[in-house]
């Protein structure tokens, strides 16, 4: 303990106590300082006792209630109590042993009751438990219990790679699942996407048609009007005409086109007005009988 004695007096560091014998029974306790003895009345320095706080660690084998063998480790920070620091110099000759002899019963009592990952969740249930059996016993003693702490739970090898393979799977399936739901999303993204800009398409189409069905109806007003003598009839084939002419020029513009074989000659489009004509007419008749 680095202190220094004589016959006659000692000097009892900070931190420690000594216990005062005299003519081998116990006297007193002395506390750190300079202190005087007479040996020629039997008082003497029995010995020391550091009151810092000292470490244990203890380790455990044992098994759980789903038959796993398991390794813990426990840390146990106890003290000498000053007050009763005779019973604890007297009382056990080794106290280390006996604090690990109360380690090990209560955990193999407690821990057989317990499956693997219960034991991981409530190792502080565990390390609670040991304190309480350890107060109540040491104390008797002269002891403080401290802390206890349970530092490691150490599986056996194989459960470990077993566990290791059960969190990657189930990690993977949660992977899997955030994959397809994304999946899912973008499928669905993708044809509201698509309706939308199918629908805004035949929006397109409808105006395009009306503005031509606008176009056509004020061409033939404004025929009809500058060109006196003419029917309507006259003036919309005249506008076919136009418009069939304008179909065949631009086919033969395209470089995409393949081959077309259509009807051409002045009776094949008189032949066309005819039957657009009698197509609106059928479809005029039809709503009017639906009516």
């Amino acid at each position: 303990m680095g202190n220094t004695s004589c016959v006659f007096c000692t000097c009892i560091e900070q931190a420690s106590i000594g216990v005062v014998e005299r003519w081998g029974r116990f006297e007193k306790l002395a506390d750190p300082g300079l202190h005087f003895f007479n040996p020629f009345a039997g008082q003497w320095l029995a010995g020391i006792l550091s009151t810092r706080i000292s470490s244990l660690d203890v380790r455990i084998e044992t098994k759980t209630k789903d038959n796993v063998f398991v390794q813990l480790l426990c840390s146990i920070q106890y003290r000498v109590v000053k007050v009763h620091a005779d019973d604890a110099f007297y009382e056990l000759q080794n106290p280390k042993e006996q604090i690990q002899a109360y380690v090990f019963d209560v955990v193999r009592a407690l821990v057989p009751r317990m499956n693997l990952d219960d034991l991981f969740e409530q190792k502080g249930e565990v390390a609670k438990a040991v304190l309480e059996e350890l107060e109540k016993v040491m104390g008797e003693y002269g002891y403080s219990i401290e802390h206890i702490l349970l530092v490691d739970i150490i599986p056996d090898a194989a459960v470990r790679k077993a566990m290791n393979e059960i969190n990657a799977a189930q990690r993977l399936q949660l992977a899997s699942v955030y994959k397809g739901e994304a999946e899912k999303v973008f499928q669905v993204k993708k044809a509201e996407a698509e309706a939308e800009s199918k629908y805004l398409g035949g929006v397109g189409v409808a105006r395009q048609r009306q503005a031509i069905t606008d176009g056509l109806r004020e061409n033939i007003l404004n025929f009809s009007h500058k060109v006196e003598g003419t029917s309507a009839k006259e003036v919309m084939d005249l506008i076919m005409i136009t418009q069939y002419f304008d179909t065949i020029k631009d086919l033969g513009n395209s470089s995409k086109n393949t081959t077309v074989f259509i009807p051409h000659g002045p009776g094949h489009v008189r032949d066309i007005g005819e039957q657009i004509r009698n197509g609106l007419m059928e479809a005029a008749s039809a709503h009017v009988n639906i009516e």
